[in-house]
């Protein structure tokens, strides 16, 4: 087959932005932070979006007015979690209101606290482990069957760049986010079958709320690209993974830093 027979030229077609209309998005620990500015981007792309929040109620209710100012669709739904029965409540109270999840993002985080080894105990890696690794499970228990149902289906997990840098006084964190990648990239292998896609999505340093005095500028030298990052960034990588323009993408992690962790 020559180089100009037209059948081994690939089809080229426009690049389109992020279809994800008539999906629901479900984004946990949305009412500030990184999980709202996923929420607003999912929404920008044409989900109906469920903001998920444990404690704020009034900053779950900004997300969902920042979302209807832009014309989109959005409802907060309190729960916890880390809780079997809270995040099977969760899922049935989307379902009536808005219908079955298609897009789930797992965000939801809770304290970070920074302990040396001997300062640490069990419990402190208990209670990351609770968000990053039971809290996925338990919801995409919850999801599972609606989307097998329809054979499709994405799955985002929201993991670091710690697991590449491996953050002194920070083990617990770390140690959960690293169980995080492997959880995604078995579940890719279990669920691609299915039509579901499981994919990882690794920020860097993004400055968000938590961060308030925080200087970024130590950071900031290090990063290839010669900027700090925005929520912005993470929130287009997220919409990316969890829209149709990633159909053959499943069990990666992808890092959005700048090029933080190219040399490591």
């Amino acid at each position: 087959m020559s180089e100009h027979d037209p059948q081994s030229t690939p089809s080229r077609q426009p690049a389109t932005a992020p279809d994800l209309h008539g999906q629901i998005a479900l984004v946990t620990g949305a009412s500030r932070g990184l999980g709202r500015h996923i929420a607003v981007a999912l929404a920008r792309a044409g989900a109906r979006v469920a903001v998920n929040y444990a404690h704020s109620e009034a900053d779950a209710a900004q997300t969902v007015q920042l979302i209807e100012q832009e014309g989109g669709q959005a409802q907060a739904f309190r729960a916890d979690v880390t809780d079997e029965q809270s995040v099977g409540a969760l899922v049935d109270a989307i379902d009536s209101a808005l219908g079955p999840v298609d897009v789930l993002v797992n965000n939801a985080t809770g304290p970070q606290p920074m302990l040396a080894i001997e300062e640490s105990r069990w419990s402190d890696f208990a209670d990351q482990l609770d968000f990053f690794v039971k809290a996925p499970l338990l919801l995409v228990q919850a999801v599972l069957p609606g989307m097998k149902a329809r054979r499709a289906g994405s799955i985002v997990n929201i993991g670091s760049e710690v697991v590449q840098i491996g953050n002194a006084r920070f083990s617990s964190y770390v140690t959960a986010k690293s169980a995080m990648i492997g959880m995604t990239r078995s579940w890719a292998n279990e669920l691609g079958p299915h039509g579901i896609r499981v994919n990882l999505l690794a920020p860097g340093f993004i400055p968000v709320e938590r961060h308030a005095g925080v200087d970024p500028e130590g950071y900031r030298v290090k990063v290839p690209l010669q900027r700090m990052g925005e929520p912005s960034d993470i929130a287009d990588a997220a919409v990316f993974l969890a829209s149709p323009q990633s159909r053959f993408v499943t069990g990666q992690c992808l890092s959005v830093n700048g090029g933080y962790t190219t040399g490591i």
